[in-house]
């Protein structure tokens, strides 16, 4: 779809100052959707079915909370949705950028216990279900990621850096231990 042709689905929400646990609960859902506020109480996100049934519940949760909501199709009244794309790009690159910072803190970590040559199978489960996380992460952001970029790119790549030294340290552990890795082929 051309920029000039994308279609938005629209939350438009207030609710009641108190309780506080009924706008936050909203915003987590929506950012976990990945939606780009444009303005207080108006959220967008790119027009699919999925997208439009989430708004709908969001919309009727804040009624029953005393609130007011709408949801609405919209397009750009000029056909240029650059702003708009933006909002979501910018979103996802701070989540990359977290991502980013994540990964080389796991990777600082392991290039630490090699150093100290800690390898430990309790260490390389520690290691393994750090990882986990990332990749389950990346998976969310990609999952919400509508105009990806460059940075989708970049964050593979970094993950790819994770799994080779994942990789290497569970060799080290395997082989410290006298034990054939069993991710190694048998000859």
């Amino acid at each position: 779809m051309q920029s000039n042709e994308q279609q938005w689905i629209m939350l438009l929400a207030q609710l009641p100052a108190a309780p506080s646990s009924a706008r936050v609960a909203m915003w987590r859902r929506l950012r976990a959707a990945g939606a780009a506020s444009l303005l207080t109480g108006a959220w967008a996100l790119p027009a699919e079915p999925k997208h439009a049934a989430l708004f709908q519940q969001l919309a009727e949760s804040a009624r029953s909370q005393g609130g007011q909501a709408a949801v609405v199709t919209a397009q750009s009244a000029d056909g240029d949705d650059d702003a708009i794309m933006e909002r979501f790009r910018s979103d996802r690159a701070r989540e990359y950028g977290e991502f980013d910072q994540r990964c080389a803190a796991f990777l600082a970590e392991i290039a630490k216990e090699q150093r100290l040559e800690k390898f430990t199978f309790a260490e390389l489960e520690e290691i393994e279900d750090d990882f986990e996380k990332l990749a389950a992460w990346l998976a969310k952001i990609e999952a919400r990621d509508f105009f990806p970029g460059e940075q989708r790119t970049l964050a593979h790549q970094t993950l790819t850096r994770c799994v080779s030294a994942r990789v290497q340290f569970a060799g080290n552990v395997y082989a410290h231990e006298g034990l054939e890795h069993p991710d190694e082929e048998i000859s």
